[in-house]
């Protein structure tokens, strides 16, 4: 069976959804790089290794990423799910794992890469926001789109309100962009992720509807 490492900084809501959807794949380790993050307790709960590197203990950003995939390689991944994981990577470690580091982002890439998509979402007044699965590339926010999931921005939406709905769609694809890639379904080339066997049903989302 193909293994997972989640590295993670907070609450672990995505973590989560990754357990919880019973993947056929064995979680080998949970690491954070903040010793206080939530999501750590969650993984312990579920009896899966947890590991902190914190950042603070490292001078230089490069030898922070050196020790972190120390810490990866030793649990031999096939994936590495970066779930809510706040920090940058530098670029000699997202090559190192090219094809083989996913991440996901509230926002349909590649509008609004980095912070405060839902805010700039609202402020710019899209009719549609979303989030996206893709694999991680040395241009953060910018590599290619596995699958995306769109949400109406409602007339009364504030920025919580929005950001709750994103999230309920970060929990459906992220589990399900895990699966393909577990299931050998993804094939990478260049800038665009094919998947087989997907569901197009061709469908159109207009927002606002229109009559009929």
């Amino acid at each position: 069976m193909k293994s997972l490492v989640i590295l993670i900084s907070g609450r672990g809501s995505n973590m989560q959804a990754l357990i919880e959807a019973r993947l056929p794949t064995r979680i080998a380790a949970v690491i954070s790089d903040r010793p206080d993050a939530a999501g750590l307790e969650i993984a312990k709960m579920y009896g899966f290794e947890t590991k902190v590197l914190d950042p603070r203990s490292y001078s230089l950003r490069e030898a922070f990423d050196t020790v972190l995939a120390e810490t990866i390689d030793a649990y031999e991944p096939d994936l590495i799910a970066l779930a809510g994981f706040m920090r940058i990577l530098g670029d000699g470690f997202v090559n190192r794992y090219r094809g083989k580091l996913m991440n996901v982002h509230p926002s349909l890439l590649p509008a609004y890469p980095g912070l405060g998509t839902h805010s700039r979402a609202l402020r710019e007044g899209v009719k549609i926001h979303g989030c996206t699965v893709h694999f991680v590339t040395p241009r953060v926010d910018h590599g290619p789109i596995i699958i995306q999931s769109a949400v109406q921005v409602l007339p009364d939406d504030t920025e919580e309100t929005l950001a709750t709905r994103v999230l309920q769609q970060e929990h459906r694809i992220y589990p399900e962009a895990v699966r393909w890639f577990m299931e050998g379904r993804l094939k990478l080339s260049d800038n665009r992720v094919e998947v087989s066997n997907a569901v197009i049903n061709g469908s159109v989302l207009f927002s606002p509807g229109l009559h009929q």
